[in-house]
């Protein structure tokens, strides 16, 4: 007897191995398939959303530096603002060249606001303008700020003092004109639209002007040759520097009414408001993720409560509550893995769909999807954990007396 029971204290309960263990986790997950795909898809649904949401914000900010590397961000601009009285400064005509003797500064050019009002045609009525404006501009305006022609030509030496003019991209559209060779009524003067330009990315309301020779709309439009906006490119280093200067240099005695920006601000307050809309769709996929996690816990408790017997079996041969808490354990990861894996397959391919409608070069950084599935890992454990010890606490007579 005594040697009897020493041989039984020594003996160990066998550990299955790891492959083992996977082919008796997915035992439950190919029986109850159905249910499993249901499950996976709560999974699947929170972390594609937040791969996609990553992916997509990471894409926008992505083009959107590339345009400002594009664009520049070393362009200021300079506005006529109103003193005390309400009465707007009048800017020096030789501004651009104030401007130009700044040490950075590269080039600096100018428009001013000209009073004629625009019409398709003189069967027009005056008061139909169409939204569109006109000003008069340096032949250099282009170059500054980078802008390109679409159909035509811009303006040259000979046609600055021409009754001709170059339409932004929005006063073509709404004035109905396809290409160069078509007239429009400025005031009572009919002119010869020579060009229509591209979009202009970093001054966008020059897309909705007419755009004349300074020598001209002093002539034909009574233009007092005052500009009431300055744009200047430097170096850099130097756009901080310049910007300190410029008001003081444009209206000495009036800097305070005259308004310096930087176009560039705008693009990048739009990437932070991209981070704001990204954070706020994080937060929905993860909501979706917890909603998937709820869904797996639910089918493993299920899964139990049908297989009681199955339980109280492997019990009554041997396997240790251990070996229970493992299995139930592993099948509830198997399929929140199964869950992330699809999620993560699908807002991949979600990302690339949409970037490249919309000609975006698509990113999707490898940290959301390590952080997606992860996740998901987290969730199998958390959903699988109740469960599990619930199992492994089945007393195997009544397990095996279970209906």
């Amino acid at each position: 007897m005594k040697g009897a029971h020493a041989a039984g204290a020594g003996l160990r309960p066998a550990r299955l191995a790891a492959l083992d263990v996977l082919r008796v986790g997915a035992v439950g997950l190919r029986a109850r398939r159905a249910r499993v795909v249901l499950s996976a898809l709560g999974i699947a649904i929170g972390i594609a959303t937040m791969v996609a949401v990553v992916g997509l914000s990471e894409s926008s900010r992505a083009d959107l530096m590339a345009r400002l590397d594009r664009l520049g961000t070393n362009l200021l601009t300079a506005e006529a603002g109103k003193d005390p009285l309400g009465q707007e400064i009048r800017l020096p005509k030789n501004v651009a060249a104030m401007v130009e003797r700044i040490g950075p500064v590269q080039h600096a050019t100018a428009t001013g606001d000209v009073d004629a009002r625009i019409r398709r045609s003189d069967l027009v009525p005056e008061e139909r303008t169409a939204g569109v404006t006109t000003q008069a501009v340096r032949i250099d305006l282009l170059d500054a700020l980078g802008g390109e022609v679409a159909r035509g030509k811009w303006l040259d030496r000979a046609g600055e003092r021409l009754p001709v003019t170059v339409l932004g991209a929005v006063a073509a559209d709404r004035l109905g004109i396809t290409g160069p060779g078509e007239t429009i009524m400025m005031s009572d003067t009919r002119v010869v639209v020579v060009g229509i330009l591209r979009p202009i990315e970093l001054v966008p309301n020059l897309d909705r002007v007419a755009m004349v020779g300074f020598p001209a709309a002093e002539r034909h439009f009574g233009f007092d040759g005052h500009p009431t906006t300055v744009f200047e490119r430097s170096t850099d280093a130097s756009v901080e520097d310049v910007r300190a200067v410029l008001a003081r240099t444009i209206s000495p005695g009036n800097e305070g009414h005259v308004k310096v920006s930087r176009p560039s601000d705008a693009l990048a307050a739009k990437a932070a408001t991209d981070e704001g809309l990204t954070a706020l769709m994080l937060g929905l996929g993860a909501v979706a993720l917890l909603v998937g996690g709820v869904g797996v816990a639910n089918t493993m408790v299920i899964s139990v409560l049908e297989r009681r017997q199955e339980i109280g079996l492997r019990r009554s041969l041997g396997a240790t509550r251990g070996a229970i808490r493992l299995q139930f354990l592993t099948e509830s990861l198997l399929l929140s893995a199964l869950g992330g894996a699809a999620g993560a397959v699908l807002g991949t391919a979600a990302t690339y769909g949409f970037a490249r409608v919309q000609q975006w070069t698509p990113v999707v950084p490898p940290w959301a999807l390590a952080g997606g599935l992860g996740a998901t890992l987290v969730i199998g454990v958390i959903a699988g954990l109740y469960p599990a010890v619930r199992a492994s606490r089945l007393h195997p007579t009544v397990a095996l007396n279970a209906t």
